[in-house]
């Protein structure tokens, strides 16, 4: 069992805060994702782990054993870097064995593990070549497997498909995502990409200012943002400003809302954060509006400004009140811009967060 444990992290950087995490637990055989933008503090936490960057202060703990002070290579876990960092003048299997060999395993030992680790990954016919004769997607195969053939405790990923084209990049990561449960190792996996996080890991941590902001599943994270931060940075999101003027039901925590503009919209919030009277806002997000019936509630009146042609799907633009939104329809659907529509927003979908 690995259970990963950050207890009153906190580090600076000239002033700066890179990170502060009060507690933060990773489970066994748990692929976990620390997910947000470029200094949001994701890499030093992941760092931080690996011992390669020491906490001003707060304790680092492995199946309960307080390892912040132990250096990276007495912590035995494998790390695969954005740039791979493979050695230009070995080959792939010298590349692999290199770790093998500095911990003196017997060479018998080592030939094993790096044909398990090949046939793994599917690189039994790269092991004679060298970096630069093998693509992208190839290199970084080979980091994974001299990550793995060191038998670690955990896996730490720092952003390792970044140098890869799109397509690659939608390969691969369902390939860690396969290899890390088959091996059942607990993982960490830094990334700015939302859909990269979502593909691979079980659960994910939203950083900002190096603070976190939301941890949960995928779903949990995407549908149920708990700040205007973490609704903002996942997918198309669009904001209403306006006050709740009506609790409809506690259970579900259906609401009205009442916009700046007096136009009244059903929604759903967290009861714990919110109240009657409360300054909130709309998340709306594309997929929540669809066209409408009379029949509908939460139906309103909307102007189309302008039709984006995607290829399977038209994306529009469209202003309800003084707010603008965006939805879209199948590309054999068109709306000519200036046509005023009806439109619903799914209130069971629209999440009210506080102001």
């Amino acid at each position: 069992m690995v259970v990963i444990v950050l207890e009153n992290i906190l580090k600076k950087f000239k002033g700066v805060v890179a990170a502060d995490i009060p507690y933060l637990k990773i489970e066994d055989k748990e692929f976990f994702g620390l997910l947000g933008p470029s200094g949001s503090g994701k890499t030093t936490t992941l760092r931080i782990i690996a011992g390669l960057t020491k906490p001003d202060r707060g304790r680092v703990l492995v199946d309960g054993e307080d390892i912040t002070d132990k250096p990276p290579e007495k912590r035995n876990m494998g790390m695969v870097f954005q740039s791979w960092a493979l050695f230009p003048h070995l080959t792939a299997y010298e590349n692999i064995a290199f770790g093998l060999r500095l911990r003196k395993i017997p060479e018998d030992e080592i030939k094993a593990r790096i044909k398990w680790a090949a046939e793994l990954l599917q690189i039994e016919e790269l092991l004679d070549r060298y970096p630069h004769q093998m693509s992208g997607g190839q290199q970084q195969r080979v980091a994974v497997a001299r990550a793995i053939v060191l038998q670690p405790r955990a896996l730490l990923f720092d952003e390792p498909l970044s140098n890869l084209d799109a397509k690659l990049r939608e390969q691969v990561r369902f390939e860690l995502r396969k290899l890390q449960k088959r091996l059942k190792i607990t993982s960490i996996y830094v990334t700015h990409d939302q859909a990269e996080a979502f593909a691979i890991c079980d659960r994910i941590a939203i950083l900002n200012k190096g603070k976190i902001q939301q941890i949960g599943t995928p779903e949990e994270i995407y549908n149920r943002p708990a700040t205007k931060f973490v609704a903002g940075f996942l997918g198309v999101t669009r904001f209403i400003r306006g006050k709740v003027v009506e609790i409809l039901n506690k259970d579900t925590g259906q609401v009205l809302v009442e916009t700046e503009d007096h136009i009244v919209i059903k929604a759903t919030g967290n009861l714990q954060k919110i109240s009657k009277s409360s300054n909130v806002l709309l998340v709306i997000r594309p997929e929540h509006i669809v066209l409408a019936e009379e029949s509908n509630d939460n139906v309103f009146e909307a102007v189309v400004e302008r039709a984006t042609y995607t290829g399977d799907a038209i994306d529009y633009d469209i202003k309800l009140g003084k707010w603008n939104l965006r939805f879209k329809t199948p590309a054999n659907l068109r709306i000519s811009p200036g046509s005023v529509i009806k439109v619903r927003i799914d209130p069971s979908r629209v999440v009210v967060i506080p102001d």
